[in-house]
């Protein structure tokens, strides 16, 4: 449903100065007059079939033109996080990037499902709309969206917008549909951005977050969060949920954990307001509706992590921009971070089963290491083939930000570590993964570590009144 994108028309914007051909959707609106390569999304047909031949989309662990991606195995069972970085995705300066923390029996099937097929929803819906600019006789996305006032950038930021919501809705809706994959206590977080020349779109659900590393006026590396963690107890989520005659509240031995309930049992306990799947709680306020912001951003700018709430659960946004930064190569950020929140896990929480982990690091400069670098810190394409599913690795070692958030709280309380200790510049490349073969999900059985479900519901066929 809506994840495959036609490519008929291949229709051009010729209101450039030179008359230069230019991105056939021009969502740059305002910007139709700089050159472009002929190059666009439309040049090909894209499913899901044929999405592993697609150039400059990346999924597992590696790295690509502007970025380095991560994701490790917890202790859980089977790894439910999933990533994607995919350049070029629409024309040749968008870049699509996402990370998908599933949960529930069918989590990592629904979150890898969330990972391919919702920049298709995207595609789909820009390609709508550029047939709808065409049938009515529009070039590009010059014209009017929805007011023939306000300026070129609050027009592309009102079809942005416009796109994740419908994006998002078709996504959850293909889910509820799909034959093969049980959603109704099984689902998935997403923390997504668009990049698009200097401007930033980002959509997300859940309490996956994006934070971005900058230089203030000193030069000094400061973080930004990005989103906001979507918890059940934020004022808003909590009154939307009890409106739907859901329950909010925190068990005894977790008070720094909110969950919500069913009505009528104590189930599933889900750790979070929003999310694709868990169609147990829809009807009881848990939505799939993204929040979406936009950002310009500046020189000062340096780098976007995303991540799951396996890294932020044991590093503040200031402990992993400090991290990302001082990473000996650009390269080998994914993994230096996956690798210290490892160690933190040790450290803070002994006795808990570390939680899966996810990283895409997207440098804003466009700049990468060289092969050669790539290959001295251990990360040869050998070994990132050899890693791809992201199994469980042993180690031997053990201005102000906006929005600041120091833990993204889904842990148990514990005394913290007195000091923090940074990451060294060399370590271990090449490491054997367990298979994760024949795994099944095991995050409710005697897990002292925070789950995002505590117990899945048991329904009878009467439900006691409210």
């Amino acid at each position: 449903m809506g994840c495959c994108v036609s490519t008929s028309s291949r229709s051009t914007c010729s209101s450039g100065s030179r008359g230069e051909a230019v991105s056939p959707l021009c969502f740059e609106i305002g910007f139709c007059g700089t050159q472009r390569t002929k190059r666009t999304f439309s040049d090909h047909v894209i499913t899901l079939q044929n999405l592993p031949s697609v150039p400059n989309r990346i999924f597992t662990n590696g790295k690509s033109r502007t970025s380095c991606i991560f994701t490790q195995q917890g202790r859980k069972g089977i790894n439910q996080d999933a990533m994607i970085v995919w350049e070029d995705f629409m024309s040749e300066d968008v870049t699509f990037c996402g990370v998908f923390d599933g949960h529930g029996p069918q989590g990592h099937l629904v979150a890898c499902k969330v990972r391919d097929a919702l920049p298709l929803e995207l595609l789909s819906s820009m390609h709508s709309y550029q047939s709808r600019q065409n049938g009515s006789g529009g070039a590009c996305l010059k014209g009017d969206l929805k007011k023939s006032d306000g300026s070129p950038e609050d027009r592309l930021n009102c079809l942005w917008k416009e796109t994740f919501m419908k994006s998002y809705k078709a996504m959850d809706k293909e889910l509820r549909s799909h034959p093969n994959l049980d959603c109704f206590c099984s689902g998935s977080t997403a923390v997504t951005i668009v990049k698009q020349g200097n401007n930033l779109f980002m959509g997300y659900i859940g309490d996956s977050r994006a934070v971005m590393g900058s230089k203030d006026s000193n030069g000094s590396m400061v973080a930004i969060q990005l989103t906001v963690d979507l918890k059940p107890d934020l004022p808003r989520e909590a009154e939307r949920i009890k409106k739907c005659k859901g329950r909010v509240f925190a068990l005894q031995d977790e008070p720094e954990v909110p969950r919500v309930w069913l009505p009528f049992d104590d189930a599933p306990g889900l750790a979070m307001a929003r999310a694709f799947g868990d169609f147990c709680l829809k009807e009881y306020g848990v939505i799939s509706i993204p929040e979406f912001s936009h950002r310009l951003l500046t020189e000062r700018d340096q780098f976007i992590v995303l991540a799951s709430d396996g890294v932020w659960d044991v590093l503040s946004n200031e402990e992993v921009v400090e991290i990302v930064s001082l990473a000996p190569t650009r390269s080998s950020a994914a993994r230096i971070l996956v690798d210290s929140a490892a160690r933190e896990w040790k450290l803070k929480y002994p006795t808990s089963k570390m939680d899966d982990c996810a990283v895409v690091c997207l440098f804003l400069d466009g700049k990468m290491d060289t092969e050669s670098d790539y290959e001295e810190q251990g990360l040869s394409s050998a070994t990132v083939q050899s890693n791809h599913s992201g199994n469980a690795i042993e180690t031997d070692d053990g201005q102000k930000s906006e929005l600041y958030l120091p833990r993204n709280f889904t842990v148990r309380s514990s005394e913290e570590s007195d000091s923090y200790g940074r990451l060294a510049a060399e370590f271990e490349g090449n490491v054997d993964a367990v298979s994760t073969e024949d795994q099944n999900w095991s995050g409710l059985e005697g897990v002292t570590r925070v789950n995002s479900l505590v117990q899945l519901p048991r329904f009878s066929e009467e439900r006691p009144n409210p």
